[in-house]
């Protein structure tokens, strides 16, 4: 998929927290997408202070959302979001950029309203909801 974003996806918010058995990625951010300037490509913008994010998770941010708007150019801006000193690493980060990008492409009708159910650490405004699974006939007494 190519292109640019088309119009504005506020409050994406991705929490990935892995823990298996043990300490796993954690990564926090929320994030505004807004069609690109008129360079194009990805945008990124941080408004968080290091103590918020550090500056060390940028480039992995970053490659996930490359991956996860797959070809299509926005301006990202980043709003709110958290780290854990142990827990945090690149890995988590580069999941939480792969997941907002979808996320943005799903908020901008780019992507059909299914594919949000693959976003398990995703919520924006709008997000379509899981249809819940109706019995077609009572079960027999």
């Amino acid at each position: 998929m190519t292109g640019r974003l088309p119009v504005p996806v506020a409050d994406v918010c991705i929490r990935v927290k892995l823990n298996v058995g043990a300490c796993g990625p954690y990564a926090h951010i929320v994030a505004d997408f807004e069609p690109p300037g008129p360079g194009g490509g990805l945008e990124l913008l941080s408004l968080l202070p290091p103590r918020r994010l550090p500056a060390e998770y940028l480039p992995s941010l970053r490659e996930g959302l490359l991956e996860g708007l797959g070809g299509v150019a926005a301006a990202v801006l980043v709003t709110d979001g958290s780290f854990h000193e142990v827990d945090s690493c690149e890995l988590g980060y580069r999941i939480a950029g792969q997941q907002a990008g979808r996320a943005a492409l799903i908020g901008a009708g780019l992507l059909p309203p299914e594919a949000a159910a693959g976003l398990g650490w995703a919520t924006w405004p709008g997000m379509p909801r899981p249809r819940s699974k109706r019995r077609t006939s009572r079960p027999a007494l």
